[in-house]
């Protein structure tokens, strides 16, 4: 029996750093004198792992981004590799970020150090020739959507889907009656969808009265500063048609509201994720007001974007939202809120991703009339476009309009858009016919890959119910 093993666990970017952080909470729970090193957040140091590299200061996006941050991400890992050497890990979990994760895999096994693969890089979807090297330095492939563990399993990899942790957060947050600051038993943040819409109103200072929609740009500053300014747009068109709906002319001067806000139907929602620093956020806010003014009149300074600390919860109270690619949609998908999928990257991140990604026969994905394959990851589990995608060119305030117009309005499109969106909850929910006496949630599945790994395992201690 180890008496203390040492977990090296390696994630590079927020989502990653809260799986993480709840793996450290659940391994604690079973190896009370574990030891955890490696990459990780500021949720996976205040759970518990002594970070060897932030990754705060590693996390990038794209591929004319991190070509800018080779220097930099190359530094972090030559730090990771050498603690790997110094004091060798008794069993590893890597956590996405194929990029670093799969040098550090290939160090990992050259050590002989038994490796988890939490969260699969999305190689059924480009980069299929690093397939080879999970099938050689993964031990264990443990993928959060259905489709995945097919794609391994019939390349020879071992692969088991344990169901996605968001899912069985917010399906266990559903039925809670605790207080919104309580954390359920993954170790993530559950968030009660019955707090009260009035009460959430006066908390944020909202009008009850009037259509919520919430914004989710993404979590990097890059995201923001490329996916945030059409948003505002978004909603300065909104400010600006209500400010002249009621506009007089006296006939001798333009007599434009006092309070052009008090005439918006829309109020938009941002949260704030946690990689981005709140008041940053509000200055760009401001300059983006700043900005409309030289367009509009005195009004577009009166511009409020509410920001707002919990995603999951925005999305509860919202009547529909607008949600830049990436881990968002699923979250959204998984709260039942219709939404539009929106994204823009660099022209050249874009040209070569279209080249370069092609889905596997497992994902019967179809190319739009533009010729793109579709993007979200909720558009892939259903199988079929059931959220649409505004992308690059077609990501406009207009385009988002009449998008969200048919799913702010009660009507059949917005019935079939939370149907199809229920299916896709369900899917990602593994049914547990475990006959265990404890309910094993997705982080609880990979720190039971992560123990039987271990050289000589120690007793398995169960969770506390």
């Amino acid at each position: 029996m180890l008496p203390s093993p040492l977990i090296f666990l390696s994630a590079g970017e927020a989502s990653g750093d809260a799986y993480g952080a709840a793996l450290i909470t659940a391994l604690r729970k079973r190896l009370p004198q574990a030891a955890f090193t490696g990459l990780g957040g500021r949720q996976m140091e205040q759970a518990g792992q002594q970070r060897v590299v932030k990754a705060e200061d590693v996390a990038v996006m794209g591929l004319t981004e991190i070509l800018r941050h080779i220097p930099s991400i190359y530094a972090g890992y030559r730090k990771l590799v050498s603690s790997i050497r110094s004091r060798r890990p008794d069993v590893a979990v890597l956590i996405d970020f194929p990029d670093v994760n799969f040098r550090l895999a290939k160090h990992l096994r050259r050590a002989g150090v038994p490796v988890v693969w939490f969260v699969s890089p999305q190689l059924w979807a480009w980069k299929r020739g690093r397939l080879r090297w999970v099938q050689q330095r993964v031990d264990k492939m443990l993928v959060i959507f259905p489709f995945e563990e097919t794609f391994y399993r019939n390349r020879g990899v071992d692969a088991e889907f344990v169901g996605h942790p968001l899912a069985e957060t917010l399906s266990a947050a559903q039925e809670a009656t605790q207080p919104a600051t309580q954390t359920h038993e993954s170790g993530l943040p559950a968030v009660s969808p019955h707090s009260a819409r009035l009460a959430y109103a006066a908390q944020y200072h909202l009008d009850p009265a009037k259509t919520w929609i919430a914004l989710l740009p993404g979590s990097r500053w890059k995201e923001i500063h490329a996916n945030l300014p059409t948003l505002h747009e978004l909603a300065m068109s909104d400010l600006i048609s209500g400010a002249a709906a009621h506009t007089t002319f006296n006939g001798n001067t333009t007599l434009q509201p006092p309070n052009p806000a008090a005439y918006t139907h829309y109020e938009f929602l941002l949260p704030v994720a946690s990689t981005i620093e709140s008041r940053a956020l509000q200055q760009y806010i401001e300059e983006l007001n700043a900005e409309h003014l030289k367009y509009f009149g005195p009004e577009a300074s009166t511009l409020r974007l509410t920001l707002v600390p919990d995603a999951t919860e925005a999305l509860f109270h919202a009547r529909a939202s607008v949600v830049a690619s990436g881990t968002a949609t699923v979250l959204a998908a998984l709260v039942g809120n219709p939404f539009v999928v929106v994204y823009r990257v660099s022209a050249l991140t874009f040209a070569l991703a279209r080249r370069l990604v092609q889905y596997p026969e497992e994902l019967q994905a179809r190319r739009d009339l533009d010729g793109n394959l579709p993007v979200s990851m909720v558009n892939l589990i259903a199988q079929h476009r059931l959220v649409p995608e505004l992308l690059q060119e077609r990501f406009t305030a207009a385009n988002v309009a009449t998008a969200l117009g048919t799913l702010l309005n009660q009507g059949p499109e917005r019935e079939r858009q939370i149907h199809g969106l229920k299916e896709v909850r369900q899917r990602l929910i593994l049914d547990d016919d475990d006959t265990s006496a404890w309910h094993r949630t997705p982080i609880e599945r990979v720190a039971d890959a992560a123990t039987r790994l271990l050289p000589a395992s120690p007793d398995l201690v169960e969770p506390h119910k």
